[in-house]
């Protein structure tokens, strides 16, 4: 007699294992476990029907438990495809095969991670690290490749950032060309230096946006200017149609975008407007930062140190 028929003639119920629905497959064998009970004719568990039916409720109570084991079993499959996924979709971004990965790892580990910044690219990590110039010479192109198709990813949103400008805000301008220098200002040979700050001075600063003495210079300047009518601020290296840089230049430097809206300070471009400041002026523009002062309609040279 099977256990099967022990049941049925137990509870009167037909009672078929392993093949009820909803049974897990941990629920399953413990039910084979008792079918082997059976056959070995261990007849407390068998006959004793308290014993029996303890066996019965235990396998009630483990199986919400178990019914959870495929969805675990699924889950952590499917987490693993995930990272399987993961680790043959990286090297194919840089265009490398599995064992050019590996080795980039490998390099990671020694010196070349110890000295270079995280943001060295996989594929000047083995560029420098090249076996041979065979090798030297695959990564380089493959790397020049990239800057390339990146550069064109940059001016082509650098386009669509312009153009999203112009629709926005039309024809406000950021960049004041009317304050540039005039042609006007008399001769240095006819003014004297200026030697101290008077109240309603305006500054003009030939800087540029990477500049660590004009950096520190600004920020004796933005500190006084409770006592100037204002702060002209000229970028050297940014050219007229590059917005964004001047606008992330002046984040950087916490200048307060209210001071610009009301031209208390103002943001320029070149334009000439240093030649025409060390025509009048008689300065020698050798190296940045250059500080001139506007008093009146004079044009002044003015020192750091004075400041």
């Amino acid at each position: 007699m099977s256990l099967s028929s022990l049941l049925t003639i137990h509870y009167g119920v037909r009672f078929d294992i392993g093949a009820q629905a909803g049974f897990s497959e941990l629920s399953k064998w413990k039910l084979n476990i008792l079918n082997v009970m059976y056959r070995k004719k261990i007849q407390p568990l068998i006959y004793g029907k308290h014993i029996l039916s303890g066996l019965l409720i235990l396998l009630a109570l483990t199986e919400p438990m178990s019914a959870q084991h495929p969805t675990t079993i699924q889950r952590t499959k499917t987490d693993s495809t995930e990272q399987l996924d993961t680790l043959i979709s990286r090297p194919r971004q840089w265009g490398l095969d599995e064992q050019e990965w590996q080795r980039y790892q490998t390099l990671m580990q020694g010196i070349r991670g110890s000295v270079s910044p995280k943001t060295l690219s996989p594929v000047e990590v083995l560029g420098i690290h090249a076996r041979n110039e065979s090798e030297r010479k695959r990564y380089a192109r493959l790397w020049a490749s990239m800057m390339r198709e990146d550069a064109e990813r940059i001016l082509a949103f650098q386009r669509a950032y312009d153009e999203a400008q112009q629709q926005l805000f039309g024809g406000d301008i950021l960049i004041d060309t009317g304050l540039l220098i005039s042609d006007n200002f008399p001769k240095s040979t006819d003014i004297q230096d200026a030697s101290t700050l008077q109240a309603g001075d305006r500054i003009l600063l030939f800087t540029a946006t990477d500049c660590p003495v004009c950096d520190a210079v600004l920020e004796r300047l933005l500190g006084r200017l409770p006592l100037l009518s204002g702060i002209d601020l000229y970028l050297m290296d940014v050219s007229a149609g590059e917005e964004s840089r001047i606008r992330e230049w002046a984040r950087r430097r916490l200048i307060d975008p209210d001071r610009v809206n009301e031209q208390t300070l103002t943001l320029n471009i070149n334009a000439g407007a240093l030649e025409r400041v060390i025509t009048h002026t008689g300065q020698v523009a050798t190296a940045l930062p250059l500080l001139a002062l506007r008093r009146g309609d004079q044009l002044l040279p003015l020192s750091a140190g004075n400041l």
